[in-house]
């Protein structure tokens, strides 16, 4: 489903990152022990850790994902309707199936009113196939038909201003967003989109393997425009992809676009057509309805750049590229065959995933969507699945996060007392959102009907905006969330300085109330560190305690920050999962922060958890051990190649099996398994990033 731009930045851009190192925890008085019931057997293992998954032929210092998972990674067969498996996507997997026996309920249930009518209407209008069958592409004529109709410049930018509605793709997007000056205020955000694959990355590297993909999606793009009975199908595609190109060849590389110094960039709507000519902003902004007077250019200079190509390329090439985008973007609700010709492009070529996944997990993947019915049965899924008792644990566990990473800042070597004040501010100012929402979404006025599935999605587009509208003059609603609570994350907003931790991320292996502290602590507490950490990674250390950007580090100091940020940039660069295709320690930096700082927080914490006893041996496992083994298998997974070269190309953060490797910067990581020098993970004390 086509998501506004506050909700797919608010659902994709903090997902799961931090900061950290590990010094010694005999420091002030001990945190309270998150409370753990234990009444039961940990769900996995004795302790909390599939121990059976270990290779211990494989040395921890040489490679400590294959050391903690390696058996498993060796035996795991990938199912056909995956391109990637671990431990979030066996989580997710178990919410899913959860979700499903709601629906599932709710659909043979009779005389449903209010939200739950609306899940169970959807519900039947996704999996009536043979309806959807039968009408082929007839759902989306009236739209290619308005793309056939496009006669001029103008009629062109009011079609792309209306992709939030259409589901196409668009050049120029735009949507609401948080000022980041200002919080309290909303702003819409502009800047270049417009490619049909992962990354500008696709388009502009000529080595075999993306001139491949190239041709790949020229064909796919042909089959695709064959659906609507398009003339010259090939000649056309290939035009929509020269087009593209284009358009590639003038964005920023991806870690220029995280980079939010170069992002902020306010005009007053007024000015925009003087800053920005050539352009019909008011065609633009018409059909969403917007009318926020303030405005970021996030991307000032490809905006000038696409306006350009906007207006010197053929009026027919960019219907073409209309059509094509509006059939492949709207694929998921049209007639089976479209579907699957969609997906042996964007599933089995691009990814690698053999099979669809089946139809029912694609109706409660689209259901769940924040701008889709998620919350409605969030609410169903919170009182169902989610037991107080674990909101009020983790609650424990983030206080004793808190604790550990302000007396981590204070203890800091490399920051002076100026900035380290600034700093406590903006940690003593986060707001933790564990679980579900206080007040949740409204369905009132929404309209869903059993069998039009495209007219039930268009409803959800269509009600989105006007809340959008509704709420775009009025102060930032700080109690929205954006995810719902069945969805396996968690997140960190910088505007409102916020860590989120949906229901559905606190059961094993990130948590779980009969584990092992130590085992809680190196998975959940480390995904806490990691959230909270985002704060002060090399970009949200860029906004302060209010969320508002500004500069709050003395010159000193930011310097001394991003001379460690860069060795953790080069450390992580180095990694090479395919061959010739390396880590972007760059673009994953933020994430990277998140997991050793987020690590550290978490191991300062546990240590004082332990009131400065030893931690007790269990299977013969010192508690440091059994800390870093769940952080490690936290991140177990295994991924096609295809899905691998898309995270390394299009992804922020580093694959699992490098974010595993996170304790080869902590010094206690080295005296618990030994690690030495020669061994593949060592590096000497002045090599390992110690930054929170």
């Amino acid at each position: 489903m086509k998501k506004s731009l506050l909700a797919t930045l608010i659902a994709s851009t903090f997902v799961l990152g931090a900061c950290g190192d590990n010094t010694s925890s005999q420091q002030a008085a001990a945190p309270a022990v998150a409370e753990q019931s234990q009444t039961g057997k940990a769900e996995l293992g004795s302790f909390g850790v599939d121990l059976s998954a270990r290779n211990e032929s494989v040395k921890p210092g040489d490679d400590f994902f294959m050391y903690a998972s390696g058996t498993w990674y060796d035996n795991y067969v990938m199912p056909a309707d995956k391109t990637r498996y671990g431990a979030f996507t066996a989580l997710a997997d178990k919410s899913e199936e959860q979700v499903k026996a709601i629906i599932d309920e709710l659909a043979t249930a009779g005389n449903l009113t209010g939200e739950k009518k609306l899940i169970a209407d959807f519900y039947r209008a996704y999996m009536d196939t043979d309806s959807i069958n039968a009408k082929g592409i007839n759902p989306i004529q009236p739209m290619l038909a308005d793309i056939a109709a496009i006669d001029s410049v103008s009629a062109l930018t009011q079609a792309f201003g209306n992709a939030w509605l259409t589901g196409t793709n668009t050049p120029i997007y735009a949507g609401l967003w948080y000022n980041r000056l200002d919080p309290d205020k909303y702003e819409v955000s502009v800047g270049v989109g417009g490619l049909g694959l992962p990354d500008r990355d696709y388009y502009l590297e000529d080595s075999q393997r993306f001139a491949d993909i190239r041709k790949a999606y020229q064909a796919h793009m042909a089959e695709m425009l064959a659906f609507a009975k398009v003339d010259d199908a090939e000649n056309k595609a290939a035009q929509i992809l020269a087009l593209e190109t284009r358009i590639a060849e003038v964005q920023w590389p991806r870690e220029k676009r995280r980079d939010r110094d170069l992002t902020l960039n306010q005009v007053e709507r007024a000015a925009l057509s003087d800053l920005y000519p050539n352009f019909d902003w008011s065609a633009y902004f018409t059909p969403s309805g917007l009318q926020v007077p303030n405005l970021n250019i996030s991307h000032p200079e490809p905006v000038k750049a696409v306006i350009g190509i906007i207006n010197d390329t053929p009026l027919q090439v960019w219907k073409d590229y209309l059509t094509y985008h509006a059939i492949s973007g709207n694929a998921g609700y049209l007639a089976e065959e479209i579907y699957q010709a969609n997906f042996n492009f964007y599933g089995k070529t691009l990814s690698g995933q053999q099979e669809p996944r089946p139809r029912w997990k694609r109706a409660v993947d689209e259901m769940s969507d924040i701008e889709s019915l998620g919350f409605a049965i969030g609410k169903v899924y919170v009182d169902k699945y989610f037991p107080e008792s674990s909101k009020q644990q983790m609650s424990e566990l983030v206080k004793n996060l808190r604790t550990a990473l302000g007396e981590r800042i204070k203890n800091l070597d490399w920051m002076g007392e100026e900035t380290k004040v600034n700093a406590l501010a903006k940690l003593e100012a986060f707001r933790p959102k564990i679980g579900y929402p206080d007040q949740w979404q409204s369905f009132e006025g929404l309209s869903i009907s059993q069998d039009d599935l495209l007219g039930n999605v268009h409803n959800l587009r269509k009600f989105f905006n006007a809340q959008d509208i509704e709420r775009e003059l009025k102060p930032t609603d700080r109690e929205r969330w954006g995810m719902p609570p069945q969805q396996v994350n968690a997140y960190y907003n910088s505007s409102f300085n916020e860590i989120v931790f949906p229901a559905a991320i606190l059961q094993a292996p990130f948590f779980d109330p009969n584990a092992d502290p130590a085992v809680n602590y190196g998975a959940i507490g480390a995904v806490i560190g990691h959230e909270m950490g985002h704060g002060f990674d090399d970009q949200g250390s860029k906004s302060d305690a209010h969320g508002v950007q500004t500069n709050w580090w003395t010159d000193a100091d930011r310097t001394a920050f991003e001379q460690k940020a860069d060795m953790l940039a080069a450390q992580y660069s180095a990694y090479e999962p395919i061959e010739g295709n390396f880590v972007n320690g760059r673009n994953s930096l933020g994430e990277n922060i998140g997991d050793v700082g987020g690590l550290s927080m978490a191991y300062h914490a546990y240590k004082l958890s332990l009131n400065g006893k030893e931690a007790p041996v269990i299977d013969g496992l010192t508690g440091d051990q059994r800390f870093f083994l769940a952080w490690a298998q936290v991140w177990k997974e295994k991924r096609t190649e295809q899905s691998m070269l898309n995270q390394l190309r299009a992804g922020t953060h580093a694959p699992g099996r490098y974010r595993a490797l996170a304790p080869r910067n902590h010094d206690a990581w080295y005296k618990a398994f030994n690690v030495q020098p020669g061994d593949a993970l060592y590096l000497a004390p002045e090599e390992r990033v110690r930054i929170w």
